[in-house]
């Protein structure tokens, strides 16, 4: 490359980065609305509204455990304008896809992470109809009455429930029907209508309803006990560390977005969440404000991946 080139290369990346943006900004939900990443999305979009000074719209395209809307910004142009707000399900679906061969995107190069926006616990649910105070009494009954038909709903194929309900199902050596659904708020409605037996999601979908005494928390995927919840194990706790699992709500953008984009959007996203207004309520609903470094996003979608690769594979969870 010339001595010529490489000041006229900068000099246009440079520009390309402090006109950015000078159009409508799309943040892609890949699940229903009313779920736990469609309200941290829509939060940090209309904080970005008024620091950007251009609309930045939600749109929600749900199904296959939220592998529809990350195809969908995997192959967007790589420039900014289009994010992928995601969850925990991302790595999980992503690998269940890749098991199945139904992959359409690489969830190893095709991404570049933005922010983790929010740490959100997860946690494992019932209808208060189902006997059993957390998820190992609930499993001993299933153990022993081989005649209990169980479901469990998910957010689709490949996700963060399904592969729960899978490996509770290998652990405690039980049956459960899996039941499928678009997203966390269709699952939780048919929980709160005794439709279902079990679900389970992030903590902000179901935290007004678990201290309504509309579901019931069975145990909780962190590391530790909820501070909201601190009566909920964890399912280390319960004997099924194969289950423990960091939450979180995040934004993505397609691999190759420039990196002075990257971090334009990084400094957004840090200053939406930590925002007083935006903050409390993230806060009311269990969300703990983040908005860390693209590295740190990064650095957790690897992890997780690596951590359930070899499970989703050992157990052929397919997408």
């Amino acid at each position: 490359m010339s001595k010529l080139l490489l000041p006229l290369l900068f000099f246009c990346a440079s520009a390309f980065g402090q006109t950015f943006p000078s159009k409508p900004l799309r943040v892609v939900v890949p699940f229903p609305a009313g779920g736990t990443t469609d309200i941290v999305a829509r939060l940090v979009a209309s904080r970005m509204t008024e620091t950007l000074g251009q609309p930045v719209v939600v749109e929600n395209r749900g199904g296959a455990g939220g592998t529809i809307g990350a195809d969908a910004v995997a192959k967007s142009a790589p420039d900014g304008y289009t994010m992928l707000m995601h969850n925990v399900t991302f790595p999980m679906a992503s690998v269940a896809a890749a098991v199945g061969n139904r992959a359409t995107y690489s969830i190893d190069s095709d991404f570049a992470g933005i922010s983790i926006a929010v740490y959100v616990p997860l946690v494992i649910t019932a209808h208060p109809s189902v006997p059993g105070r957390d998820l190992r009494e609930v499993a001993s009954m299933l153990q022993k009455d081989r005649t209990l038909r169980y479901t469990y709903g998910s957010t689709g194929p490949g996700s963060f429930m399904h592969v729960m309900g899978e490996l509770l199902s290998r652990d405690a050596k039980i049956e459960m029907t899996h039941v499928p659904f678009k997203g966390a708020a269709p699952l939780k409605q048919e929980l709160i209508a005794g439709r279902l037996h079990i679900g389970g999601d992030q903590l902000s979908s179901s935290l007004a309803d678990i201290k309504a005494g509309r579901l019931r928390a069975l145990a909780t995927n962190a590391s530790k006990r909820i501070t909201d919840l601190p009566e909920v194990p964890t399912v280390r706790e319960l004997g099924f560390a194969s289950m423990e699992a960091d939450g979180w709500n995040g934004l993505f953008a397609p691999a190759k977005t420039p990196r002075e984009i990257i971090e334009r959007l990084q400094k957004e996203t840090v200053a939406a969440v930590r925002h007083p207004e935006v903050a409390k309520r993230l806060l009311e609903i269990g969300a703990e404000p983040v908005g860390s470094t693209p590295a740190e996003q990064d650095a957790i979608l690897k992890r997780q991946v690596e951590q359930f690769r070899p499970i989703i594979k050992e157990m052929r969870i397919e997408n």
